[in-house]
């Protein structure tokens, strides 16, 4: 019998703590990129409750990209990953974007490049930058509790994929 070990294993090349957060935040998109995998493009554009599964991949990559370099890196942005995203993430009512026609490929290479930017920083990260908080107009925040927020948000997206997928597949 093929027993599973369930443990969390700080990442190498990371200060310990911070290998450990990476390694949950890279095991919540393995879990993402294992269920999407193949998936068509009318399953990519289709929207159910106002969202499609590409808008959705959008949104995840571009939140991920905001927190890293509006509250991580103080507003510097890499032209290369700001690029990534020539549509507003939300409409004028709030809503997600429509996100239609880009292929599965191009949310994989677009959610990848971003992850890379995340993975560049936070490598060199040492743990009294890790909590230093950055003082932004509405609140203070530190790395440690975007690596939280973004964990948080692309698990609680996934779910909606999740659920997505299996009412396009009955």
């Amino acid at each position: 019998m093929n027993r599973k070990n369930l443990v969390v294993l700080p990442l190498p090349e990371f200060e310990s703590e911070i290998g450990r957060w990476i390694w949950c935040l890279e095991d919540v998109r393995r879990t993402l990129l294992e269920k999407i995998a193949g998936i068509s493009q009318q399953y990519l554009d289709t929207e159910l409750n106002g969202h499609s599964i590409g808008s959705l991949l959008y949104h995840i990559a571009l939140i991920e990209a905001d927190w890293l370099y509006e509250e991580v890196l103080g507003g510097k942005w890499n032209p290369k990953i700001r690029s990534l995203f020539p549509q507003e993430d939300r409409n004028q009512d709030d809503t997600l974007s429509h996100i239609e026609g880009q292929s599965l490929d191009e949310h994989l290479y677009r959610l990848q490049c971003v992850r890379d930017e995340l993975l560049f920083h936070f490598r060199t990260m040492n743990l009294e930058d890790w909590r230093a908080s950055r003082s932004l107009a509405h609140y203070d925040v530190t790395p440690e509790w975007v690596i939280y927020h973004l964990l948080e948000h692309e698990a609680h997206h996934r779910g909606h994929i999740f659920q997505m997928l299996a009412i396009l597949k009955r």
